[in-house]
Protein backbone atom coordinates (compact mmCIF):
# COMPACT_ATOMS: atom_id res chain seq x y z
CA UNK A 1 0.00 0.00 0.00
CA UNK A 2 3.35 2.84 0.72
CA UNK A 3 3.50 3.42 -3.01
CA UNK A 4 0.02 2.79 -4.09
CA UNK A 5 -1.73 6.24 -4.40
CA UNK A 6 -4.25 7.06 -2.02
CA UNK A 7 -7.55 8.53 -2.87
CA UNK A 8 -10.95 9.33 -1.78
CA UNK A 9 -13.94 8.97 -3.57
CA UNK A 10 -16.74 12.25 -2.90
CA UNK A 11 -20.40 11.80 -5.06
CA UNK A 12 -23.80 12.06 -3.47
CA UNK A 13 -24.38 9.49 -6.32
CA UNK A 14 -23.96 5.92 -4.68
CA UNK A 15 -23.99 4.65 -8.36
CA UNK A 16 -21.24 6.99 -9.61
CA UNK A 17 -19.18 6.22 -6.65
CA UNK A 18 -19.35 2.72 -7.39
CA UNK A 19 -18.36 3.10 -10.95
CA UNK A 20 -15.68 5.35 -10.30
CA UNK A 21 -14.40 2.87 -7.62
CA UNK A 22 -14.78 0.30 -10.15
CA UNK A 23 -12.74 2.37 -12.89
CA UNK A 24 -9.81 2.64 -10.67
CA UNK A 25 -9.39 -1.15 -9.57
CA UNK A 26 -9.14 -1.87 -12.58
CA UNK A 27 -6.20 0.71 -13.59
CA UNK A 28 -4.09 -0.41 -10.41
CA UNK A 29 -2.05 0.90 -8.24
CA UNK A 30 -4.70 2.66 -5.98
CA UNK A 31 -5.92 2.19 -2.76
CA UNK A 32 -9.15 4.21 -2.12
CA UNK A 33 -8.45 4.78 1.57
CA UNK A 34 -12.44 6.17 1.66
CA UNK A 35 -15.78 7.26 0.48
CA UNK A 36 -18.57 9.30 1.26
CA UNK A 37 -21.48 11.50 -0.41
CA UNK A 38 -21.32 15.14 1.26
CA UNK A 39 -19.05 17.86 2.05
CA UNK A 40 -19.71 17.39 5.94
CA UNK A 41 -18.91 14.05 6.38
CA UNK A 42 -15.71 14.68 4.20
CA UNK A 43 -14.46 17.57 6.06
CA UNK A 44 -14.94 15.12 8.67
CA UNK A 45 -13.26 11.58 7.50
CA UNK A 46 -10.33 14.65 5.68
CA UNK A 47 -9.29 15.81 9.39
CA UNK A 48 -8.33 12.53 10.52
CA UNK A 49 -7.64 10.54 7.34
CA UNK A 50 -4.88 11.63 4.69
CA UNK A 51 -4.81 11.20 1.23
CA UNK A 52 -3.14 12.41 -2.20
CA UNK A 53 -6.08 12.29 -4.22
CA UNK A 54 -9.67 13.30 -3.87
CA UNK A 55 -12.28 12.64 -6.38
CA UNK A 56 -14.57 15.47 -6.20
CA UNK A 57 -18.14 15.90 -7.14
CA UNK A 58 -19.19 19.62 -6.97
CA UNK A 59 -23.16 19.63 -6.86
CA UNK A 60 -23.60 17.91 -3.19
CA UNK A 61 -25.77 18.36 -0.38
CA UNK A 62 -24.44 20.24 2.78
CA UNK A 63 -22.25 22.85 0.19
CA UNK A 64 -20.52 22.44 -2.86
CA UNK A 65 -17.32 20.94 -3.71
CA UNK A 66 -15.79 24.45 -3.93
CA UNK A 67 -16.98 25.28 -0.61
CA UNK A 68 -15.09 21.69 0.92
CA UNK A 69 -11.90 23.59 -0.76
CA UNK A 70 -12.24 26.60 1.37
CA UNK A 71 -12.95 24.51 4.48
CA UNK A 72 -10.02 21.57 3.70
CA UNK A 73 -8.61 21.03 7.29
CA UNK A 74 -4.90 21.63 6.67
CA UNK A 75 -3.08 20.86 3.87
CA UNK A 76 -4.95 20.04 0.87
CA UNK A 77 -4.67 16.97 -1.56
CA UNK A 78 -4.77 17.24 -5.31
CA UNK A 79 -8.21 17.58 -6.34
CA UNK A 80 -10.14 16.46 -9.44
CA UNK A 81 -13.83 17.52 -9.60
CA UNK A 82 -15.53 15.04 -11.15
CA UNK A 83 -18.98 16.14 -12.76
CA UNK A 84 -21.74 16.11 -14.95
CA UNK A 85 -21.82 19.98 -15.62
CA UNK A 86 -19.15 21.61 -18.11
CA UNK A 87 -19.97 25.04 -16.17
CA UNK A 88 -17.53 24.83 -13.64
CA UNK A 89 -14.23 24.11 -15.41
CA UNK A 90 -13.02 27.83 -15.38
CA UNK A 91 -13.70 27.93 -11.51
CA UNK A 92 -12.30 24.30 -10.83
CA UNK A 93 -8.80 25.61 -12.63
CA UNK A 94 -8.98 28.70 -10.80
CA UNK A 95 -9.07 26.72 -7.31
CA UNK A 96 -6.07 24.78 -8.57
CA UNK A 97 -7.58 21.95 -9.30
CA UNK A 98 -5.40 18.66 -10.43
CA UNK A 99 -8.25 18.15 -13.64
CA UNK A 100 -11.45 18.30 -14.12
CA UNK A 101 -13.88 15.37 -15.20
CA UNK A 102 -16.89 14.71 -17.33
CA UNK A 103 -19.25 12.32 -16.30
CA UNK A 104 -19.18 9.55 -17.10
CA UNK A 105 -15.75 9.22 -16.89
CA UNK A 106 -13.82 6.62 -19.76
CA UNK A 107 -11.17 4.33 -18.45
CA UNK A 108 -8.46 6.50 -20.57
CA UNK A 109 -9.95 9.67 -19.28
CA UNK A 110 -9.13 8.86 -15.90
CA UNK A 111 -6.32 6.84 -16.39
CA UNK A 112 -4.58 10.44 -17.75
CA UNK A 113 -5.48 11.80 -14.51
CA UNK A 114 -3.99 9.58 -12.42
CA UNK A 115 -0.62 9.56 -14.39
CA UNK A 116 -0.60 13.43 -14.11
CA UNK A 117 -1.11 12.92 -10.55
CA UNK A 118 1.45 10.40 -9.66
CA UNK A 119 3.54 12.62 -11.40
CA UNK A 120 2.75 15.72 -9.48
CA UNK A 121 3.48 13.76 -5.94
CA UNK A 122 6.92 12.02 -7.63
CA UNK A 123 8.08 15.60 -8.22
CA UNK A 124 6.89 16.57 -4.83
CA UNK A 125 8.98 13.69 -2.80
CA UNK A 126 12.08 14.53 -5.16
CA UNK A 127 11.84 17.93 -3.99
CA UNK A 128 11.43 16.82 -0.38
CA UNK A 129 14.82 14.24 -0.86
CA UNK A 130 16.66 16.91 -2.03
CA UNK A 131 15.74 19.67 0.40
CA UNK A 132 16.42 16.64 3.38
CA UNK A 133 20.15 16.11 2.06
CA UNK A 134 21.08 20.06 1.85
CA UNK A 135 23.67 20.43 4.50
CA UNK A 136 21.71 21.94 7.56
CA UNK A 137 22.44 23.86 10.61
CA UNK A 138 20.83 23.35 13.89
CA UNK A 139 19.42 27.12 14.80
CA UNK A 140 17.77 28.19 17.87
CA UNK A 141 14.15 30.18 17.16
CA UNK A 142 12.30 30.49 20.66
CA UNK A 143 12.61 28.20 22.44
CA UNK A 144 12.86 25.45 20.30
CA UNK A 145 15.76 24.22 17.63
CA UNK A 146 15.46 24.43 14.18
CA UNK A 147 17.44 23.27 10.88
CA UNK A 148 18.67 26.37 8.83
CA UNK A 149 19.54 24.92 5.19
CA UNK A 150 23.22 25.99 4.06
CA UNK A 151 21.47 27.60 1.14
CA UNK A 152 19.21 29.81 2.61
CA UNK A 153 21.81 31.73 4.36
CA UNK A 154 22.34 35.12 3.05
CA UNK A 155 25.64 36.13 5.14
CA UNK A 156 27.07 36.00 8.16
CA UNK A 157 27.91 39.17 10.52
CA UNK A 158 30.32 38.74 13.45
CA UNK A 159 28.80 40.73 16.51
CA UNK A 160 30.93 40.95 19.83
CA UNK A 161 30.54 36.99 21.05
CA UNK A 162 27.85 35.55 18.72
CA UNK A 163 27.30 35.34 14.96
CA UNK A 164 23.96 36.79 13.14
CA UNK A 165 22.53 34.41 10.17
CA UNK A 166 20.23 36.41 8.04
CA UNK A 167 18.29 34.01 5.64
CA UNK A 168 16.36 36.43 3.73
CA UNK A 169 14.36 38.76 6.01
CA UNK A 170 15.08 35.87 9.18
CA UNK A 171 17.87 36.24 11.32
CA UNK A 172 19.46 33.72 13.19
CA UNK A 173 22.02 34.22 15.89
CA UNK A 174 24.88 30.85 16.82
CA UNK A 175 27.70 30.79 19.76
CA UNK A 176 30.63 30.36 17.39
CA UNK A 177 33.72 32.23 15.60
CA UNK A 178 33.60 33.93 12.14
CA UNK A 179 36.86 32.04 11.20
CA UNK A 180 35.68 28.79 12.78
CA UNK A 181 31.88 29.08 10.40
CA UNK A 182 33.14 30.22 7.46
CA UNK A 183 35.22 27.06 7.20
CA UNK A 184 32.59 24.53 8.16
CA UNK A 185 30.81 26.08 5.24
CA UNK A 186 33.26 24.22 3.31
CA UNK A 187 32.07 26.19 -0.25
CA UNK A 188 33.37 28.57 -2.40
CA UNK A 189 29.86 30.60 -2.49
CA UNK A 190 30.51 31.80 0.94
CA UNK A 191 33.30 34.88 0.34
CA UNK A 192 34.89 37.10 3.26
CA UNK A 193 34.09 40.48 2.83
CA UNK A 194 35.46 42.06 5.47
CA UNK A 195 36.75 41.27 9.07
CA UNK A 196 33.39 40.29 10.12
CA UNK A 197 31.73 39.75 7.35
CA UNK A 198 30.88 36.41 4.83
CA UNK A 199 28.41 36.56 2.24
CA UNK A 200 26.95 34.32 0.04
CA UNK A 201 27.27 34.91 -3.45
CA UNK A 202 23.98 33.91 -4.97
CA UNK A 203 22.57 36.61 -2.38
CA UNK A 204 24.07 39.94 -3.73
CA UNK A 205 21.84 41.71 -6.02
CA UNK A 206 23.44 44.61 -6.28
CA UNK A 207 26.75 46.55 -5.79
CA UNK A 208 27.90 50.11 -5.14
CA UNK A 209 31.27 51.65 -4.58
CA UNK A 210 31.00 53.99 -2.18
CA UNK A 211 34.80 55.15 -2.03
CA UNK A 212 38.28 54.55 -0.79
CA UNK A 213 38.13 50.90 -1.75
CA UNK A 214 35.13 50.22 0.23
CA UNK A 215 31.47 48.90 -1.58
CA UNK A 216 27.70 48.41 -0.27
CA UNK A 217 26.30 45.49 -0.84
CA UNK A 218 22.61 44.82 -1.33
CA UNK A 219 20.80 41.10 -0.89
CA UNK A 220 18.03 39.78 -1.76
CA UNK A 221 16.69 40.37 1.74
CA UNK A 222 16.92 43.78 1.03
CA UNK A 223 19.92 44.04 4.04
CA UNK A 224 22.89 46.79 2.71
CA UNK A 225 26.59 45.80 4.07
CA UNK A 226 29.63 47.51 3.72
CA UNK A 227 32.69 45.59 2.44
CA UNK A 228 36.20 45.86 3.80
CA UNK A 229 38.61 47.93 1.89
CA UNK A 230 41.14 45.43 2.08
CA UNK A 231 38.56 42.69 0.06
CA UNK A 232 38.01 44.97 -2.68
CA UNK A 233 40.14 42.65 -4.93
CA UNK A 234 37.43 40.41 -3.97
CA UNK A 235 34.55 42.54 -4.83
CA UNK A 236 35.87 43.39 -8.02
CA UNK A 237 36.23 39.88 -9.21
CA UNK A 238 32.46 39.09 -8.03
CA UNK A 239 31.61 42.82 -10.52
CA UNK A 240 33.68 41.40 -13.40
Amino acid sequence: MADMLQVAIVDDEPLARARLKRLLARAGGVNVVFECGDVDALLEEAARTPVELVFLDIEMPGGDGFSALRRWPGSRPQIAFVTAYEEHGVKAFDSRALDYLLKPVSAARLQETLDRANEVLAAVREKAGEASRAPQISVTVGNRRDLLAIADIDAVIARRNYLELHAGERQYVIRRTLHEFHASLKSAEFIQLHRSIVVRRGAIRAVKPIGSGRYQLELRGGQRLQTGRNYRALVQDLMS
